[in-house]
Order: structure tokens, then sequence, then C-alpha cells
């Protein structure tokens, strides 16, 4: 394979992580803001990814456009919830295409900007379908008539010591008859290639950590279902691994932190540059970033600085 072959999947692996955090933003949207900064898996690797962004997000908290496939992917999630709701017998694929228009009459409802993706009736049909097509691949992973998740779409947060709030929405959560926890989370793209799995791994080793300190139990497994391509990758969390990672996230915190008392949210630029919503404002492209709300950094990180643009 040649280096720029490499470049292009490595590339179209980080899009996806892209699309599964514009879903993830989606979904967690309705929780209830922080009582204090916070942070999520999403925004932590915003931050990681590009502070600039971080900043357009997090600090401006600028709007972004609804994409065909971070929409298709809030669709989706919607109605494997929903299919928990039915019996066990009756959770098919049928009763799960069956589900698809009044979740979407209700995605309408609550984001109307999302007819405007699509230029025509025909469009509309096709993406309609792809979601389908998504649902199906969920069909050969698992068999939801012989599962009876204890918790769904689940709010999870807690609070450091001495740092953030940590929060995000957790898919589904299994309790097996031996009170082992399995942590179950749908992504509607396609799988990382070996070695590339780190980005989704932090989010579950997050819902770990976060379940682990506020229940006490730290869940056996962690599994990520794609749907994209139908692969299935398990992870065994270990305590030795929560401890590792709390450091992990004081660490990125403690760079959020810095960043904000030197103002300098410099850009990051890389392929993902080209999905960027906020991509006409970066500096790294000619842009210029609007001035920061009075009193939006101390709000979003803790801490207090003087005014700047």
């Amino acid at each position: 394979m040649s280096q720029q072959q490499d470049d292009a999947l490595v590339a179209e692996t980080a899009i996806d992580d892209v699309i599964e955090e514009a879903v993830d933003d989606a979904i967690a949207a309705p929780v209830r803001p922080p009582s204090k900064p916070g942070l999520s898996p999403s925004r932590a690797n915003d931050f990681l990814q590009c502070p600039q962004m971080f900043r357009f997000r997090v600090i401006d908290r600028l709007p972004e456009p609804p994409s065909p496939a971070a929409a298709r992917g809030t669709l989706v999630h919607a109605v494997l919830e929903r299919l928990f709701d039915l019996p066990a017998p009756e959770r098919t694929l049928d009763a799960a295409h069956g589900l698809i228009p009044s979740q979407w009459d209700e995605l309408r409802e609550r984001s109307p900007q999302v007819t405007e993706m699509f230029p025509d009736a025909e469009a509309l049909a096709e993406w309609l379908t792809s979601a389908e097509g998504l649902l199906g691949t969920y069909f050969t992973l698992e068999d939801p008539t012989r599962l009876e998740p204890r918790e769904r779409e689940l709010a999870v947060s807690t609070e450091l010591e001495d740092g953030p709030q940590l929060r995000g929405i957790v898919d589904r959560v299994d309790v097996a008859p031996n009170g082992w926890v399995r942590v179950v989370d749908y992504k509607t793209g396609r799988s990382p290639r070996a070695g590339f799995e780190s980005s989704a791994l932090f989010q579950m080793r997050f819902y770990a950590f976060v379940i682990w300190r506020t229940r006490g139990v730290l869940p056996r497994r962690l599994q990520l279902e794609y749907l994209g391509d139908g692969v299935v990758v398990q992870h065994d969390p270990t305590e030795a691994e929560m401890v590792t990672f709390e450091a992990r996230i004081r660490s990125i915190w403690a760079g959020i932190q810095d960043t904000a008392r030197s103002g300098e949210w410099r850009p990051r630029t890389s392929k993902l540059c080209d999905w960027c919503s906020f991509k006409a404002l970066c500096p790294a492209f000619g842009g210029t970033p609007p001035e920061i709300p009075e009193g939006a950094v101390e709000r979003a990180t803790g801490v207090q600085v003087a005014h700047v643009a």
C-alpha cells in the first residue's frame, strides 16, 4: 500500500470518529448543563485534535450545520433505543424498520433544520434506505430478542476533585445474572484500522471510569458495535487501567486550562480540516475568529482571564 493510500485510510477512520462525536453530541444535547466546567469524551478529543476547534465549540459555542451522516447516526441510535421498548419476541428487523418514520418525525421536530439537508424526496428516500441498511447490520451482530438492557441512553457524570465534571451518554448497559456489567456503544461508521482504535476506546474507558467512580463497579466488558462494516470491538478494562486513565484526563484538563490562561487556542491542521464546520473562521485558513463572549472562558474552563478577542 502506498503512503498516499495509507494516509487516506487514516483520514477516513478519523472522519468516522468526527461523525460519531457529532452523533454523541446530538444525543447528549437535552442533558442538563453541568454545575461546573465539564468535559465529555468528544470535547477531550476535540482539544487533542485541535485547540482552536475546542475553542469554537466549547468557549464560543458556535452552531454547526447538521450533516446527513451525523443525522443518520442520531436516527439509528433512536430506533435502537426504542426497539427495546417492545416485548422481546417483537424485536425484529421489520419492527426496527417500522420505527424509522416515527423517529424521523421526532428528529425533525427537535431539529427542523435537518430537512434542509435533502434537495428532494428522492435524496431523503435514499438516506432513509441507508439507515435501514445500518439497522440490518445490527441484527447480524446480536439478537435483541435475547437481551434485556439494564439502561439505555444513560446519562453519567462524576466530578473530579480539583478537576472538571466528567459527563457523557452511554448507549446501553447490560448486567449479567452474575452481576457483570457490559457497556455497549453503537457506531454507525466503520471500524478503525488495526492500531487506530485509541479514540473510540478512549470514549469507552471514559464511560467505564465514570461508572466505576459513581457505582463502585468496574464494567467487565466494553463493546463497540460498528454498523458501518459489521465489526465488534471488545475490551476488558482493569482497575489499574482506570487509575492511568484518570491521570490522562487530568493531564488533558490541565492542558485546556493552561491554554485558557494563555489565550492561545492554536489551530492544528490536518486532513480533517476539510470537514470542519469552522474552517472559514480559522486563522490557519485566513479566517478571523469571533470575539470571545464575556465570561465564556471561565464558564467553560474555570480559568479567570481578561476579555480578549
